[in-house]
């Protein structure tokens, strides 16, 4: 069955979600039902094959879109397929690192994901909305008995009882407040026993961390490990496999476990994504020989399934199976960018910077083939 991420998400957007501010350099006007590159990955991807891809409306409907490209391109391609997802607003700062930078995006990419992939995620994620619904009606009840009973004067006999009222109630207080915070998820009674989406992160602190963190803003199905070091975790469920940041002095490691789990997993494993993957660096594996056979065994065979990086005067974007497109800020443009520049792959750096130059008339456009 075909699952479209854009309906999944509107239907259960309170959860899996966080309050986001739209980075500068993403289109603030319209909303995340209204994105076009969103409804348009809806239906048949490969219509769209050579249409410009639009500016997503803000952090979450990137996510979205990233996860529905991510699916459309396993229903075209069928289980194995591997893709890359590159997401990067960071504008050259880098006062964060780039899996710090990209936390937030993951969080919600991870959570789109597993509603496509992972069957039974989105019935637990109806279960936790009806939990959070019940929870805060329950919770003003708690609070309007808790009200009642502080204000009651009486003789002593009846102010204690009154007081291990108040006690119980505080004390069911707490558990429907801790209910609300984890949006529904209950650790102790929301165990999974289906299929897996595993990520992989640079190294045991990273995984650790998200393991603390990410439960209550990720489906129960998400499991979290590291590159390196002892792999003693069960992996015979695993349906989805992300790498996160994955960094050249993991290189061999990805390399290793992406092979093992394709041959352990077969037809089970739908996808494999390297989110904001830079496997190949001069100071580890260099550009050489070595370098080049990388590329070649590991990331030439990935195909771009979302692309998103702001530049200081736009951003340049792409939804498989659409065209990469330049954007630059347009303060008399409803959106606030408009396009300059629709191509049929990824421009270089300096392409990049050259499709501005010409854009504004600082320099003039090349002969044809540019």
């Amino acid at each position: 069955m075909k699952i479209v991420v854009a309906a999944l998400a509107l239907a259960t957007a309170p959860l899996y979600t966080l309050a986001f501010a739209p980075a500068p350099l993403l289109k603030t006007a319209g909303s995340f039902a209204t994105s076009s590159s969103l409804l348009q990955l809806s239906s048949d991807p490969l219509v769209n094959a050579n249409k410009p891809t639009e500016l997503p409306d803000s952090l979450s409907d990137a996510a979205a879109i990233a996860a529905n490209a991510c699916h459309q391109l396993y229903l075209n391609g069928g289980s194995m397929t591997r893709c890359r997802v590159d997401f990067d607003t960071s504008i050259g700062d880098e006062t964060y690192t780039t899996l710090k930078s990209s936390t937030e995006f993951m969080q919600q990419f991870v959570s789109s994901l597993s509603l496509a992939c992972v069957e039974g995620v989105m019935q637990e994620k109806q279960r936790q909305v009806m939990k959070l619904m019940e929870a805060k009606s329950e919770l003003r009840d708690v609070q309007e008995q808790m009200d009642e009973a502080t204000a009651f004067a009486g003789d002593d006999e009846e102010s204690s009882d009154q007081s291990d009222v108040v006690d119980k109630l505080t004390q069911r207080e707490e558990e429907l407040m801790q209910i609300i915070a984890n949006q529904g998820f209950d650790p102790t009674a929301d165990s999974w026993d289906g299929a897996k989406l595993r990520i992989y992160f640079p190294d045991e602190g990273s995984a650790a961390l998200a393991r603390r963190d990410w439960k209550s803003e990720v489906p129960s199905c998400v499991e979290f490990s590291s590159c390196g070091g002892v792999q003693v975790a069960d992996t015979s469920k695993d349906s989805v496999v992300l790498f996160f940041c994955p960094r050249a002095s993991e290189a061999e490691f990805v390399e290793q476990i992406l092979y093992e789990t394709e041959e352990k997993r077969g037809d089970e494993l739908m996808l494999t994504v390297m989110v904001n993957p830079l496997l190949v660096d001069m100071g580890v594996t260099g550009f050489g020989m070595a370098g080049r056979r990388l590329r070649e065994r590991l990331i030439d065979g990935l195909i771009p399934a979302y692309y998103l990086r702001t530049l200081p005067w736009g951003a340049l974007t792409r939804v498989w199976p659409q065209l990469f497109t330049v954007w630059q800020e347009d303060a008399e443009e409803s959106t606030g960018y408009r396009l300059i520049k629709a191509m049929d792959r990824l421009p270089s750096n300096p392409e990049v910077e050259d499709i501005y130059d010409i854009e504004n008339g600082e320099m003039s456009a090349p002969g044809e083939g540019f």
